[in-house]
């Protein structure tokens, strides 16, 4: 078993080899996007790490799975999709197809397309999820007691009989906007709010998080700030001695 609350460098398929099956609660991580980043040179074998993490998840454990497609002679290459397919040809659900909108920032996969602002979380569960601690940070339109519908019968019109009571805040839906960061020793840094809302929602206070390209940390120090237990794998040495740093930081108690 490898060392917890700490980052691990190496290649992620021979360092995942060595936890134990069924030990690890949720897995937030963002991948490279195909060859759109070198991060210094370095492959990775997704197949290999796919398998691997199905083997280390738990029962009830999630996946949050953060990827986009490159565009290539006019066309996106679609890779996204085909893991998130892999992952359920492995024996995992699809539990939920998040997106992440970023704000002030656009990429032009195409001259002849709308600019490109948002990525896919694919949220994949072994199982049903056995921690969902939803957002509550969405305002309501109206508060109070009302009807609300309960679903469409044969003939396609709504079913009104069920009263809720609708709070001033409600659960987000399933995109979020958060802005993307820079960070000049880092191609592509992780949002600290993205790893934060997706490690508030799908796990709770002692449970163990991984992120097998841990990059620059920031998964790995948002586990910390929610006290959970920590495992961050990362081939590149250099994002390895800033992730040390960064997690070695005192952090703030959560507002």
């Amino acid at each position: 078993m490898l060392e917890l609350n700490r980052i691990h460098c190496g290649d992620n398929c021979d360092l995942l080899a060595k936890l134990p099956r069924e030990c690890v609660d949720l897995v937030v991580t963002s991948p490279p996007y195909d060859d759109l980043r070198t991060y210094g040179g370095h492959s990775w074998d997704f197949f290999g790490v796919a398998w691997q993490l199905k083997r280390v998840l738990k029962p009830g454990g999630v996946i949050v799975w953060v990827v986009a497609d490159a565009t290539k002679d006019g066309s996106e290459t679609g890779s996204s999709m085909e893991q998130a397919l892999h992952f359920k040809r492995l024996g995992l659900n699809l539990h939920d197809t998040m997106i992440w909108l970023k704000t002030g920032q656009g990429a032009c996969g195409s001259v002849n397309a709308y600019w490109q602002n948002w990525e896919y979380c694919f949220v994949l569960a072994n199982g049903k999820p056995k921690s969902f601690n939803p957002i509550e940070d969405r305002k309501n339109a109206s508060t109070g007691l009302m009807t609300a519908p309960s679903g469409k019968g044969k003939d396609g019109k709504w079913k009104y009989s069920r009263e809720i009571e609708a709070k001033e805040y409600g659960r987000r839906f399933n995109h979020w906007t958060v802005g993307a960061e820079s960070n000049p020793a880092h191609p592509a840094p992780f949002p600290d709010a993205l790893a934060i809302g997706h490690i508030s929602s799908w796990s709770n206070p002692g449970d163990l998080v991984l992120d097998p390209f841990s990059g620059s940390g920031t998964t790995c120090k948002a586990a910390k700030l929610l006290e959970r237990q920590f495992l961050g794998l990362e081939v590149n040495p250099d994002y390895c001695a800033i992730a040390e740093q960064r997690i070695a930081q005192d952090v703030l108690a959560l507002a």
